[in-house]
């Protein structure tokens, strides 16, 4: 089956400049710069946070006009850069500014990714998207995964842009496996009348496989910079304990957490539930990550006492208002939500107003400067990505009825889709290729159909991966598989399950879960156990039939470099496979290429370009979850 074609590389240049977009384009615009350079590692130290613990923010937000001493937090979380609904940032700046009329203190604040999430966010690695926090007066942030998705040059240069400080008190410097001092501070304070808030900055320790593993590692593979978690959670809980210590000893006499651990299942021992329960002296928990809507959660702390958790969501669908009783100190929770205004007819929305039990205004409102900031960039990226590149007769979808995300857990159309563009890219340019590989964290898109532009594409693939072919074995493809499934059937959903093309498989999730990994969740070796995966199957384009895997043969796979290269997702089993080509075109381009490849750009059920080419290839795209290339038993 393993061919070893090759193309001349002045020929894939050519279509790559026939498949560009002027500005948009560029095969290595997806490629961020790895920690590991000299330039890097002394921007991370440039670029530090100035020195904020043990000093204070007092009345500068004060105004003469206040009627309320009460201390009020607004906060975010998992915005990822989803700037054009009805609450943006210019909508939550003017309410910040309103607040301030009203309350004798008003800080705004984010619990993680916000730089990375559609091409509002991409297009510029997230430059925009600062402006307009600073613009809209945030006052401290905590850096999700997400943030790490431009590179570790990227996130500092975002943090050196922001006119706010970076706190998290479990991001280190590391040498030789041993943990060194932090990058950031590990908290923020502020004096607001007779208390002083401590806001304490914790980063999920699942970054360094949810982003890229390369970013935190030297050009040699070594780690240079960690994110204190541990197996048991024991590392991430005394990092955190350390940091409520700490600022209290500083004077903090309410201390916060600003958390970007979330309440998933597949997050545990990491959790900001467990991380509540195994500390001391928090009074609060502004969380992020498991885009869980959660107002106010009471949760017990290590000796039994509450600590208020609370979550927004996603995408800005509500804003967090937390507000501190001057007298009392008690605190409590609310969301600043919207809804949509109708016409008579009961249906056209036309407009929306703000509804809250704290907040009392409806009206919306928005601060023009951020607001300008805002209209100017949007207009911008729907410029430049608007073109029409097909349309879609189906519904490519990863959701299911009730509003469940599927992507991450079984087959979707937008799935296969995706798998197939990729297969398609390197068939098309007549290279050997046998399987191609998806993770479902790197599919983001609701329900599409109609218009395919540039920018419909990057909504689907908004992380700028680009795609690779390499030579791996059987049994490599089949640890991969192994992997990608191992939390399946747990409830749990994994960002690494693998959507695949050219090849099917079964998942018997009645078999446990014995895969190896070490302390960071990157593979280490396959399962001690029985495999869950088997009746692997690999398409032959030569007899147009669907064979066994073979353990000992080699396949070409297409993928893209964050999950064949980078380890993004713990993805170790494929270190050491030959790289046939690398580079080749960024993601989202991979997909416009495949729309165009269909007959007049139109996307059906089952007329997709390889279908044609190679008849018994198992390709329909009428249901949202998908042909049947992956059974789960």
């Amino acid at each position: 089956m393993k061919k070893h074609k090759r193309i001349l590389l002045s020929f894939l240049a050519g279509m790559l400049v026939m498949l560009s977009l002027t500005g948009c384009g560029n095969a290595d615009a997806g490629v961020a710069e790895t920690a590991g350079t000299a330039e890097v590692a002394e921007t991370a130290d440039a670029t530090k946070v100035e020195e904020t613990a043990g000093e204070t923010d007092t009345d500068a937000k004060v105004q003469e006009n206040t009627t309320d001493g009460d201390i009020v937090i607004l906060y975010t979380n998992d915005v990822h850069t989803y700037v054009d609904g009805p609450i943006s940032y210019d909508v939550i700046a003017a309410v910040k500014e309103e607040l301030l009329t009203k309350y004798g203190y008003v800080y705004l604040v984010d619990a993680g990714d916000h730089i990375q999430g559609t091409a509002y966010g991409s297009m510029d690695n997230g430059e925009t998207i600062i402006k307009m926090m600073n613009a809209a007066g945030y006052d401290v942030a905590t850096l999700g995964n997400h943030e790490f998705d431009y590179g570790m040059f990227g996130c500092m240069k975002a943090i050196d842009m922001a006119q706010y400080p970076y706190v998290s008190c479990n991001f280190h410097h590391e040498e030789e496996g041993v943990c060194g001092d932090n990058v950031l501070d590990s908290y923020k304070l502020f004096s607001a009348g007779e208390e002083t808030i401590a806001l304490i900055g914790i980063t999920t320790p699942e970054t360094i496989t949810k982003t890229t593993p390369a970013y935190f590692q030297d050009e040699m593979g070594n780690f240079i910079y960690g994110i204190a978690g541990g197996e048991d959670g024991s590392e991430l809980y005394s990092s955190v304990q350390k940091a409520i210590d700490d600022a209290k000893a500083t004077g903090a006499t309410k201390v916060i957490a600003l958390g970007h651990l979330g309440d998933d299942p597949a997050s545990v021992p990491w959790t900001s539930e467990e991380t509540i329960a195994n500390v001391t002296g928090l009074h609060a928990f502004i969380d992020g990550h498991s885009h869980s809507t959660v107002e106010g959660k009471e949760v017990a702390d290590k000796n039994g006492n509450k600590v208020v958790l609370t979550q927004t969501g996603q995408y800005f669908d509500r804003i967090g208002m937390m507000i501190i009783d001057a007298e009392s100190g008690d605190i409590t929770t609310d969301f600043i939500e919207y809804k949509e205004i109708l016409a008579a007819d009961g249906e056209t929305v036309e407009g929306y107003e703000l509804c809250s039990d704290m907040y009392e205004r409806t009206e919306m409102i928005y601060d023009p400067d951020v607001q300008t900031i805002k209209d100017a960039w949007i207009a911008e990226i729907d410029a430049k990505l608007g073109q029409k590149v097909g349309e879609a007769a189906v519904i490519l979808d990863n959701y299911d009825a009730e509003g469940n995300r599927m992507v991450r857990g079984q087959e979707t159309n937008t799935g296969d889709f995706c798998a197939d563009a990729l297969y398609y890219l390197f068939d098309d340019l007549e290279m050997d290729v046998d399987i191609s590989v998806m993770n479902g964290g790197g599919i983001r898109n609701k329900a599409i159909t109609g218009e395919i532009t540039y920018k419909t594409c990057k909504d689907i693939h908004t992380f700028g991966n680009v795609a690779c072919l390499q030579t791996v074995t059987g049994q490599q493809m089949l640890d991969a598989l192994e992997w990608g499934s191992r939390q399946l059937g747990s409830g749990e959903e994994s960002g690494g399950f693998l959507q695949v093309s050219g090849l099917t498989y079964h998942i018997d999730t009645t078999k446990p879960c014995t895969v190896q990994q070490d302390e960071n969740g990157i593979w280490t070796g396959g399962p001690t156990g029985e495999y869950r995966v088997h009746e692997v199957k690999v398409y032959n384009k030569e007899t147009n039939e669907w064979e066994d895997l073979q353990l000992d043969a080699e396949y070409n796979l297409a993928g893209y470099n964050y999950t064949l290269r980078d380890l993004g997702d713990g993805y170790a089993m494929f270190e050491g496979a030959v790289n046939v080509l690398d580079y080749v075109m960024e993601d989202y381009m991979v997909l416009a290429n495949y729309v165009q490849g269909f007959e007049g750009g139109i996307v059906a059920a089952d007329n997709s370009p390889l279908l044609e080419k190679h008849p018994g290839f198992v390709t329909n795209y009428s249901e949202a979850t998908g042909s049947g290339r992956i059974t789960v038993e």
